[in-house]
């Protein structure tokens, strides 16, 4: 081995020790996470409602059922999920907490609610981004960890590289037929070889997503350094000094009739009513139900229902609609079921790479203890 690559393998090496344990729970939970949608839908009938077409409800109406069941709610957000889906108030509590409420859209009725901490695959979620921690901790030590971990596939890769052409094939496939510690060895090295690009979306996806430095950067270069971060996607405020002159119907549903009539097609709608008191009311309208890709967002001063902003998604920069995309990206639902597949077995793969690196460390160093075998020679007979 060269000394170059002494250092990569040194270098491979302990990083994988550091960061082995995160890449494996953040890869576990990722696979899980790719198909939650597909699995809550099999498993509660409260995720789907009979689509009557009718007109939804207004979402003041929403907001009025929640506070009969919640006098205490405070509803941040409200989504329109689709035809077939229920909508959703997200209400703060308070001191206690959040409640998740799902209404049928066409008549207000409430069909469920819980705490999103006893949601499993919210557990799963915030194992994914926070490690269960304190976020401003776990956020920290899983973002870290996966930049390890990206250091990690280049040596990877640097160590794998095939000499010779000779080589090439033994470092393409694995050898099923060979002993156990050889088909781990191929699974570390042939499969991390074949997961490495997308494992590398995926990473810097989930950073974007995390660190808004990674995403502005991402910003930055798609957008060739042209246009302003700042300008773009600064949310405007309400005039506070005017809240005497509140407006005659809700604002919030003048907002959401604003944002359905300027995108027929869209499928799904939030809404968020930003609760500090300059804070404004949005609406995202998104093209594809449960899919965050494709949206055209509208900002509305909440005490007298003026426009303030418009997003348009055919106006919006390259690295907005890039941005735009990384939750889509992260979980491969921007290509449809057979993007999801693609990215839970690259996070299938990731998971294992820390498994069967220890393994292979675990056996070297196990022969490295025991020294190289002597042999003698046997005596000739007499």
């Amino acid at each position: 081995m060269t000394p170059f690559k002494k250092v990569m393998l040194f270098c491979h090496r302990w990083l994988g020790f550091i960061s082995g344990l995160v890449v494996f729970i953040v890869s576990i939970t990722g696979c899980i996470f790719c198909f939650q949608n597909e699995i809550q839908d099999a498993m509660y009938s409260y995720r789907t409602v009979q689509n009557t077409g009718k007109p939804y409800v207004q979402p003041s109406q929403l907001i009025a059922e929640v506070k009969k069941a919640f006098p205490k709610a405070s509803p941040d957000y409200i989504y329109y999920y689709g035809a077939e889906r229920p909508a959703g108030v997200l209400a703060n509590l308070g001191k206690e907490g959040y409640e998740y409420v799902f209404l049928n859209p066409y008549t207000a009725q409430i069909t469920y609610h819980e705490k999103p901490q006893t949601n499993f695959f919210i557990i799963v979620e915030y194992l994914h981004l926070y490690l269960l921690l304190p976020p401003a901790i776990g956020k920290w030590i899983v973002g870290v960890s996966v930049i390890i971990f990206m250091m990690i596939m280049v040596t990877g890769l640097i160590l794998w590289w095939p000499k010779r052409k000779s080589d090439r094939n033994r470092s393409f496939t694995i050898k099923w037929g060979g002993r156990w510690r050889r088909v781990n060895y191929d699974l570390h090295n042939v499969l991390g070889f074949y997961a490495t690009s997308i494992a590398m979306i995926l990473a810097i996806s989930g950073l974007a997503i995390a660190f808004e430095p990674v995403s502005k950067a991402i910003y930055n270069t798609a957008n060739l350094g042209k246009i302003d971060y700042k300008t773009e996607v600064t949310e405007p405020k309400s005039d506070s000094l005017k809240r005497a002159g509140l407006a005659a119907q809700p604002v919030v549903n003048t907002a959401f009739a604003y944002a359905r009539q300027q995108v027929p097609q869209a499928q799904m709608f939030l809404i968020h009513n930003d609760p500090s008191i300059s804070g404004a009311i949005g609406v995202g309208a998104y093209a594809k139900s449960m899919h965050y890709s494709h949206t055209t967002g509208f900002e509305f001063d909440k005490y007298n229902g003026k426009l303030l902003k418009s997003y348009i998604y055919d106006k919006k920069s390259p690295g907005l609609k890039l941005n735009e995309m990384n939750y889509d990206i992260h979980v491969g639902q921007i290509i449809g079921l057979p993007g999801k597949i693609i990215a839970f077995l690259a996070s299938l793969i990731c998971a294992s790479l820390p498994v069967t690196g220890f393994i292979i460390w675990w056996g070297k160093r196990k022969k490295a203890k025991k020294g190289p075998k002597i042999r003698h020679p046997k005596m000739a007979a007499a």
